[in-house]
């Protein structure tokens, strides 16, 4: 079939002993560690799920150097459990949320944090602080048949070798199952989807330079270097 215009090329994420996973939409999950809910002001016991979408070609893969974003204010790390889906679904019953799940990885959730800050203060959306460029840095996926559903472990963030986030993926408020059965609830999932799961308290700015290492027990590493 012919098009307008150049098609755009498939993103997609490498999986450990597989081929690429092609990425249809990147979902975050908003608050989900109760102490970074508290660092950023909030009552984590009164709040159900919510989340924000990223665009799909913001993932970049671990070993890049990311785009230091321009006229920046606060430019922050938040690192994250993501989930991999390789099956879709609507008012999927948490019992079988898990069934969806082709794999996870180590990401980041970067974030301009003046940007997204200011949209809070004026009720706009967060898009411009949260969906810019390069704003979803992700390892490779490893599948479930390699690592089975993670429901604990260390999750961690290094910046420059020193820790900055530190947590366990058992302190999520809502479970991989539940993130997946109440976003459900919303939209239609589909193959190809990510969703990063939330960030543990520690959350700070960067500086051109930075080598950033992020860590979940059983996964691959993720390193990426603010340019």
């Amino acid at each position: 079939m012919a098009f307008a215009i150049a098609v755009p090329k498939i993103v997609s994420v490498p999986v450990l002993g597989g081929d690429p996973f092609p990425v249809h939409r990147i979902y975050c999950v908003g608050r989900n560690y109760a102490e970074h809910a508290r660092e950023m002001g909030h009552d984590p016991d009164r709040e159900p799920p919510f989340f924000f979408l990223k665009p799909a070609d913001a993932v970049v893969p671990s070993g890049s150097i990311i785009l230091y974003p321009p006229k920046p204010k606060d430019y922050q790390h938040e690192i994250e459990l993501v989930l991999a889906l390789g099956n879709g679904g609507r008012d999927v019953p948490a019992a079988a949320a898990l069934d969806l799940v082709y794999g996870y990885a180590v990401g980041l959730d970067m974030t301009r944090r003046d940007l997204q800050s200011e949209a809070k203060k004026l009720g706009r959306p967060w898009d411009m602080g949260k969906g810019f460029d390069e704003s979803a840095p992700c390892a490779p996926i490893t599948p479930v048949a390699k690592c089975g559903h993670i429901a604990k472990g260390a999750i961690w963030l290094k910046v420059n070798g020193e820790i900055r986030q530190q947590g366990d993926i058992s302190q999520l408020i809502w479970s991989v199952a539940e993130i997946i059965a109440h976003l459900s609830g919303y939209v239609a999932l589909a193959p190809g989807d990510l969703i990063f799961s939330g960030t543990p308290a520690g959350v700070g700015a960067v500086k051109k330079g930075d080598r950033l290492e992020g860590h979940v027990d059983g996964l691959t590493d993720l390193v990426v270097t603010v340019g």
